[in-house]
């Protein structure tokens, strides 16, 4: 739902009068540029080339890339799983992992295994959710934008998307539909702007995140890992 502006006329006036100028004008114009950058880089891009662009940016932002299919994901997802030392896990209430057929796998195989899983419940309160998130071992959540250039994934939270699986837990795994795969920054706050114009609920909370957590010096000595996930894995996924 789209905010509403109140005694936005008479705040302004204010403002203007004690600047000593006249009325303000309200209606703000869209200025024309001669060149837009922003809409030519990767302009006409196809999904597979831009999975390799993401690829070659995973190299710099020390992310593992695993590309994969609707009916190898949950081998693959589990493999990673067992790469990153298995649980505890703590994971988003997504209905997308049940279309992607996960539910086997993250409610009887890793349950039977004895593999300690947690789906966010908003029910339990923020306390208890957290305070599981920050004893996890791996976090698992699904990009909705996926931005090539700089290996961005764009996480909506919502009431069972608690933003602190993503940055909560020693490693991270973002399941990328390979359909959200968009050039740049650009794309994706164009579609992000196209939601609210429509009238769609849009997360408060939206985080863009490049891999593992990342610190530099002054001297630029990079450590990874400080202040979030040690390690992230991407898995794309064919949409198909």
């Amino acid at each position: 739902m789209q905010g509403t502006i109140q005694n936005r006329d008479t705040f302004l006036q204010t403002i203007a009068t004690r600047l000593g100028r006249d009325k303000p004008n309200i209606v703000a114009k869209t200025p024309k540029y001669m060149y837009n950058p922003q809409d030519s880089v990767m302009k006409g891009y196809t999904q597979d080339q831009l999975v390799d662009v993401l690829k070659e940016q995973c190299k710099n932002i020390h992310t593992t890339v695993v590309l994969t299919n609707r009916q190898n994901l949950p081998s693959e997802l589990n493999g990673v799983v067992k790469g990153f030392g298995g649980g505890p896990i703590s994971a988003w209430d997504d209905a997308r992992f049940s279309e992607y057929g996960l539910d086997n796998l993250m409610k009887v195989e890793w349950p039977k295994e004895g593999i300690d899983i947690q789906v966010w419940d908003p029910s339990k309160g923020g306390k208890a959710n957290i305070d599981f998130a920050e004893k996890a071992n791996i976090g698992i959540t699904i990009s909705d934008i996926t931005l090539a250039e700089s290996g961005t994934v764009t996480l909506l939270s919502d009431k069972g998307k608690g933003r602190n699986v993503s940055f909560l837990p020693v490693n991270s795994i973002m399941i990328i539909p390979k359909s959200t795969i968009v050039p740049r920054i650009t794309q994706a706050a164009r579609i992000l702007r196209e939601k609210v114009q429509k009238g769609e609920q849009v997360s408060s909370c939206i985080n863009f995140i490049s891999g593992p957590s990342n610190s530099a010096d002054i001297e630029l000595n990079l450590v990874v890992g400080v202040h979030g996930p040690v390690r992230a894995t991407y898995i794309v996924v064919e949409d198909i």
